[in-house]
């Protein structure tokens, strides 16, 4: 005869939860996102995402150090140009605004890991990731022009001090365009974080307002994946790990944790990200200044049950929080 199993003996004392518990998070798990904006001395908060702004260049060292002392080892940074045109070629100018915001981190921090977004929606005047025509008879992003401008761009973010690139555009074979173009400029050593499965997702509502990348006309569901989809993520992936990614991401993360125990069991051998995105952490706020959840509750455990689904790196604007609660 079996014993009888209690499960609740092991949930009796908080020390001993703590010694059985099978996920843990640290913050060396996250990566912030920044937004870095044209502009002297600005500090402008992004309403629909409390506790976070558009900082400009020369207000990043004070944020940097911050950082730093929460023990957040990475920052991903996107951009707002002072023009914006149909190429977004301040995506890939010298002096952009992202490339001067990576030599002036690296000037504060040189070893902070500076991952940049590398995409041309906050950068065009359409608001598009790519190049438009309307040669398919739509209006659309075109994929073959878009890959240019994305080496383009790459390789000023590598040559300006980048750690890591991260396109985020789904354009079809952007990871071996890149790679590509990284190993023939002499950036072999670069890694390559891709957006592998990024959805067109509701849940980005906010981050359109924070990095004013909202398309002008259109939408983005002929190159971002549909919500529906799970089959298709896999293919998505496959096509990138093929190609040389480094790091593999799902974006958004909450709503698709079933995507990332899927991406996680097909491929082990490739670090997972997931990104916690903007919708996901303003809605999480706007229920907390309502009183009606306890906000570091509730945010402790949508990133924990993001690293419980396989994630290795959650990128979250709950990061610099999450550090001071995880301390305490």
């Amino acid at each position: 005869m079996f014993p009888i199993v209690r499960p609740r003996r092991l949930r009796r004392h908080p020390r001993l939860r703590d010694l059985v518990r099978e996920t843990s998070l640290s913050p060396n798990d996250f990566i912030l996102p920044l937004f870095v904006r044209h502009g002297v001395n600005q500090d402008i908060p992004i309403q629909s995402m409390p506790g976070h702004r558009q900082l400009s260049v020369d207000r990043l060292p004070a944020e940097i150090k911050e950082i730093e002392s929460l023990g957040i080892p990475a920052v991903i940074l996107f951009g707002i140009p002072e023009h914006k045109d149909a190429v977004g070629s301040d995506a890939y100018s010298d002096d952009g605004i992202i490339q001067q915001a990576i030599r002036a981190i690296k000037d504060v921090s040189p070893d902070l890991l500076v991952i940049t977004d590398v995409c041309f929606c906050e950068f065009t005047d359409h608001g598009h990731c790519g190049i438009l025509n309307d040669d398919t008879g739509i209006v659309d992003v075109d994929n073959d022009a878009t890959l240019e401008i994305l080496q383009k761009e790459a390789i000023s973010h590598a040559e300006a001090g980048a750690d890591m690139i991260a396109p985020s555009g789904m354009i079809d074979g952007m990871i071996e365009a890149l790679r590509t173009a990284l190993d023939e400029n002499g950036f072999e050593h670069l890694p390559i974080m891709s957006y592998a499965a990024k959805y067109c997702s509701a849940f980005y509502g906010p981050f359109r307002d924070a990095a004013e990348s909202s398309p002008q006309s259109g939408n983005r569901m002929t190159y971002q994946m549909d919500p529906a989809n799970g089959n298709e993520a896999l293919r998505e992936v496959e096509l990138d790990v093929l190609e040389g990614a480094d790091i593999l991401m799902v974006k958004p993360a909450l709503s698709y944790l079933d995507i990332i125990r899927r991406v996680k069991e097909a491929h082990p051998e490739l670090p997972l990200a997931a990104y916690n995105v903007s919708g996901e952490y303003s809605m999480v706020k706007a229920a907390a200044a309502n009183g009606w959840i306890d906000e570091q509750r509730v945010a402790l455990e949508i990133l924990t049950s993001i690293k419980r689904a396989g994630a290795d790196i959650i990128i979250t604007y709950f990061a610099k929080d999450a550090a001071r609660w995880l301390s305490e």
